[in-house]
């Protein structure tokens, strides 16, 4: 594994994600930072949230809207994108696949990782009646 060098942008980063429940857009992280990071830049942003996903220290959500979204809770966990808004927000859920992981390595393949996402209208935009 590489060792990487610290980076104050980088930890800001990964804080401003650490801090929302949102699933942010680098875009939306690039907002939320630069007031208070001299010097930061779009590209910045985009390098470091590659380099934390590399590292396995952040997740990509998928793209909503044409928009990669970011998570900083790497623990197993479903997703709702929402179709009205776009929000993505955490689901919590009893499914647990690690069973159907293992039936499936029995045919001979090798699965690294796996998502649940959901697809649906959050709770704002079902008037809260969920």
């Amino acid at each position: 594994m590489q060792v990487r060098r610290h980076s104050y942008k980088r930890d800001a980063i990964l804080r401003a994600l650490m801090e929302s429940k949102l699933h942010p857009t680098a875009e939306q992280i690039y907002t939320q930072l630069k007031p208070e990071i001299a010097g930061l830049s779009l590209a910045t942003v985009y390098r470091n949230l590659s380099i934390l996903k590399q590292d396995g220290v952040i997740n990509s959500v998928g793209v909503v809207n044409g928009e990669e979204r970011f998570d900083a809770d790497t623990s197993r966990h479903a997703h709702l994108i929402c179709s009205a808004c776009g929000s993505v927000t955490d689901v919590e859920t009893e499914i647990r696949l690690e069973d159907s992981v293992g039936e499936a390595e029995k045919t001979g393949i090798e699965i690294t990782g796996y998502s649940i996402t959901f697809y649906g209208k959050c709770k704002a935009c079902c008037g809260g009646s969920i």
